[in-house]
């Protein structure tokens, strides 16, 4: 049976304006600093802080009408957009790694967030196991017959580390240092080869 879970989505509504935009990133930049919740932002705060300054002062360029600078304030605005988007995805995956408190941590970011309804079945769940540092991990079953890879990272998807294959669309990792985020997804092998891996979950180890 597939696990049923609440899951929150953060939403990330860009401004056009730039002014705006750099308003929104200084709100998200204050409100992960020194938040216990988000102890390692991806990006290190250090770097939003530079990319929101970069843009700042390309804004403040464009106004000489200098040659050049709509272009240069282009790239960076691209540039602080990008690791905004990175950042909704941090928060996210800690966030739904702590259903009970997913709303409130999201807000303490000084991002919205969209609650998912439990009626949707998860294509992917982990809770946590028995013993400390131990993941259930239950995907959607996709066949009769079917193999399934699974794969762990503890970086944010940077890179992928690969568990024991299974006969069934269930599996347990140990060994999970506690209080480390970690990130699962798998993909089924059937009769007509390998599919696509599956949408990550996070989980944060305890």
């Amino acid at each position: 049976m597939v696990a049923i879970i609440h899951r929150f989505v953060v939403v990330l509504l860009l401004p056009t304006s730039v002014p705006a935009l750099v308003k929104l990133a200084q709100a998200i930049l204050a409100g992960l600093t020194n938040n216990a919740f988000f102890t390692t932002p991806n990006p290190p705060l250090s770097t939003l802080s530079t990319l929101i300054a970069r843009v700042d002062a390309a804004e403040t360029a464009v106004k000489t009408r200098a040659q050049g600078t709509v272009e240069a304030r282009n790239v960076a605005k691209a540039a602080l957009a990008q690791a905004l988007h990175d950042v909704k995805a941090y928060v996210e995956g800690i966030a739904n790694a702590n259903p009970e408190q997913a709303e409130a941590m999201i807000a303490s970011a000084a991002l919205r967030s969209k609650k998912i309804s439990p009626r949707i079945k998860a294509e992917l769940a982990v809770t946590a196991g028995d013993v400390s540092g131990t993941a259930r991990i239950l995907a959607k079953a996709v066949a009769r017959r079917a193999a399934y890879d699974w794969q762990l990272s503890t970086d944010g998807g940077k890179t992928w580390t690969s568990l024991p294959q299974t006969l069934q669309a269930r599996t347990t990792v140990v060994g999970l240092p506690v209080g480390t985020s970690c990130s699962f997804r798998f993909r089924a092998l059937t009769r007509t080869g390998a599919g696509d891996w599956s949408q990550t979950v996070a989980y944060l180890a305890r």
